[in-house]
């Protein structure tokens, strides 16, 4: 698997959208890597296109102080549109929340709660991810 960060867009991009399964055993067998950990800044947000449930979506990934990466579909939940002002490009709240480029509601890095806005106490969608030797994996461990 071939990796690059596009920097003009500061986005981890995968050679396709369907990537070859991970080799390995047992829980990690089948789980697709959609990025290297290391390419994601610590409390930073990168942008990553991959196959979810049979379909090419944009995700959103948020790698926190302690290494944990979380992963949302890059979808407001108050219209539908992409979060980023420009593909791979976030905007950050002073409390370092993500808000939404088109009507500026603020979601918590956390769970993916929105605090502020037209969306407030709604959440962005979740995806499943693991980190697996230096790899941000979609799927759990036991999705094997």
């Amino acid at each position: 698997m071939m990796w690059s960060i596009d920097r003009t867009r500061g986005a981890v991009v995968s050679s396709s959208l369907n990537p070859a399964p991970v080799e390995g055993d047992g829980a990690h067998a089948s789980a697709v890597a959609i990025a290297r950990i290391d390419a994601i800044p610590p409390g930073g947000l990168v942008e990553v296109e991959a196959e979810v449930e049979g379909e090419p979506e944009s995700l959103i990934l948020h790698r926190d102080g302690s290494d944990a990466v979380r992963a949302w579909r890059n979808i407001c939940p108050h219209a539908g549109r992409r979060l980023d002002w420009a593909p791979g490009q976030f905007l950050r709240a002073k409390d370092g929340s993500l808000v939404c480029a088109v009507h500026g509601a603020s979601f918590e890095l956390e769970a993916g709660r929105c605090i502020a806005g037209p969306c407030r106490g709604d959440r962005l969608r979740a995806v499943a991810v693991q980190c697996v030797d230096g790899e941000v994996r979609l799927g759990t461990p036991d999705a094997g």
